[in-house]
């Protein structure tokens, strides 16, 4: 199908980006387009404007700002894969991005861009609530400051609102942290069934920090705090780790559809999780 009728803008500057937000009655933002494009050429969409963010250089790159890593909304996932600052200080980030899709996907395909549509079996916004980021949210009455737990709000829900751009997300620095993402597909780039975001400090003989979360396992990432917990003080051995997170699904409300149904979800998790843990404890 050919998407309906809209007004195209390309701002420079987020300034102009936001005056053209503030001004629209129905508007979109583009991003790197590989969720808005199919919707609008679906026309479950038919916005009167799109704002595509596409040239503002301010909005791309990665740096470190003290003990986290600054990270441009519109930084594309393959440039996370590549950057040697997110490998040092935060690898769960570029290894999961590497299951994103396919090469071209993730050159347009941008780590803001994913955050805020916000699917709840996107790898990104999983990877960012275990690490604990916080998103730089900029609108025309100034900018504001989300943690992450906070951010995601429900199914394809944010705390960005329709006039707000997402301009940077601060990730906090995990050096020489072990980490893992475990994905379960059916087919190569599909949408995650189940994943498991796993990122351990390791001291000595035990684990001395963990961060755990999970992907479509609710309308939002899910923080396994509990099985945080119980992770901290174990050897990373695989008795151990199995034990400790054998009800990392307890609470959870994972869907029911044609890849399998929330019983199915909540074994994978914890199997995922299990190897997940022991990879990253491996590291």
């Amino acid at each position: 199908m050919i998407p309906a009728k809209f007004d195209y803008h390309a701002p420079s500057t987020v300034d102009e980006a936001l005056r053209l937000l503030s001004e629209a009655e129905d508007a979109k933002v583009l991003a790197g387009g590989q969720s808005l494009i199919p919707v609008l050429r679906l026309r479950l969409a038919a916005p009167e404007v799109i704002v595509d963010l596409g040239r503002i250089e301010e909005l791309r790159g990665v740096r470190e700002d003290g003990d986290a890593l600054a990270v441009g909304a519109m930084t594309p996932h393959a440039d996370m894969i590549a950057d040697p600052l997110v490998r040092e200080h935060a690898a769960l980030v570029a290894e999961a991005a590497e299951t994103i899709a396919d090469p071209q996907v993730r050159h347009r395909g941008t780590f803001g861009g994913a955050l805020v549509h916000a699917d709840p079996a996107g790898d990104m916004p999983t990877t960012a609530v275990a690490l604990g980021a916080e998103f730089l949210i900029a609108g025309t009455r100034g900018t504001r400051t989300v943690a992450a737990e906070d951010f995601f709000e429900d199914l394809f829900t944010t705390a960005v609102g329709e006039d707000e751009l997402l301009t940077q997300v601060r990730i906090p620095k995990h050096t020489g942290w072990g980490s893992h993402y475990e994905k379960f597909v059916r087919v190569a780039q599909q949408w995650s069934i189940v994943a498991v975001a796993a990122a351990l400090r390791i001291d000595g003989d035990s684990i001395a920090e963990a961060r755990v979360a999970l992907t479509n396992m609710g309308s939002t990432p899910v923080r396994a705090t509990a099985v945080e917990q119980r992770l901290i003080g174990i050897a990373p051995v695989a008795d151990a780790v199995r034990e400790a997170v054998v009800d990392v699904a307890e609470g959870t409300h994972p869907p029911s559809d044609l890849n399998g149904d929330a019983d199915y979800r909540r074994h994978l998790a914890t199997v995922l999780t299990g190897r997940a843990v022991l990879a990253a404890a491996a590291g």
